[in-house]
């Protein structure tokens, strides 16, 4: 019976030790939204008190990253961590362990994950502008923790889906458009629409999540156009106006020239030319001295009586 016990006794120290096992966390998984790295997991099962967390990144060119120590949260954002650089084209394993005071689990290794293939596509920004029966779709792309989604995947394409308000299950698509922004032509005058849109890109497994709904009514008249032809009319008359008074100054630019420049001269003996003598009598001729007379005013007082 004593030779049970300490063979037990052997088998413990041997397994675990003098520190206790904890239960590893659960459902670990690495995800990735707009290029960011994130590893997600679930508390481990039957453990009850405060756990702490340490989570460590792998790939290809490093083997051990130690991303967030000793944290309570359920997740690990190795994206937003200041010593950690995602590469575009990385492929990433992530590990993490739960602890409680000498307590610790094992390591859970999570799934691989393929950044530009794998990453979640967010929701792209839509601005509608209506013109006429027309309206306009302009497209803003997600922004990405890592570079932007053109210089990740170069080119993408839209789906875009469209219906009038309160008829969703007549919904029209349009899929694989590659400009950027969009017209809808041919619309129901004074009505109002509804549109989501999504990105598709080359590289990756799936499209994005849908844009918000955004609607926008149509009017009755093509203003846009209305509005470019009325600079064009402007500049027409300008442009004839001008082209008329230059035809005029070509007609008649003799008579132009003669009536701002006049060839009518001076009689010869009011010219005076340098070294003539009328030119240094006028040159050197004295100030005329001024002769004058002082007067006294003096004014006569008369009384009536």
């Amino acid at each position: 019976m004593s030779s049970i016990i300490l063979n037990a006794v052997i088998v413990f120290l041997t397994l675990g030790g003098a520190t206790a096992v904890l239960s590893p966390p659960r459902n670990v998984r690495l995800t990735s939204m707009n290029m960011n790295l994130v590893l997600k997991w679930d508390s481990p099962e039957g453990v009850t008190g405060d756990l702490f967390y340490t989570a460590k990144c792998t790939t290809a060119v490093r083997k051990c990253h130690v991303g967030c120590v000793n944290i309570s949260s359920l997740e690990c954002d190795f994206s937003s961590l200041n010593n950690f650089h995602p590469a575009l084209y990385g492929r990433y394993i992530a590990t993490v362990r739960a602890q409680r005071g000498a307590e610790h689990s094992s390591w859970v290794e999570s799934q691989q994950m393929v950044l530009e293939s794998d990453t979640v596509i967010g929701s792209p920004n839509v601005l509608l502008i209506s013109n006429g029966a027309t309206i306009r779709i302009s497209i803003q792309d997600p922004a990405f923790a890592v570079s932007d989604l053109r210089s990740v995947y170069g080119t993408a394409s839209y789906n875009i889906t469209y219906w009038k308000d309160g008829q969703n299950e007549k919904a029209k698509s349009i899929s694989s458009i590659l400009q950027n922004p969009i017209f809808l032509n041919d619309l129901d005058p004074w009505t109002k629409y509804c549109v989501q849109a999504q990105i598709i890109a080359e590289r990756n497994t799936k499209p994005s999540k849908p844009s918000r709904t955004v609607c926008e009514s149509t009017a009755g008249e093509n203003t846009e156009a209305k509005a470019v032809w009325v600079p064009a009319l402007v500049t027409f008359l300008v442009m004839a106006m001008v082209v008329t008074l230059v035809g005029i100054a070509v007609v008649y630019r003799r008579r132009i020239s003669h009536f701002l420049c006049p060839k009518d001269k001076l009689p010869a003996h009011l010219l005076a030319t340098p070294g003539s003598p009328l030119y240094w009598a006028m040159h050197n001729s004295d100030q005329l001295e001024e002769l004058y007379n002082s007067v006294n005013v003096i004014a006569e007082d008369k009384s009536v009586e």
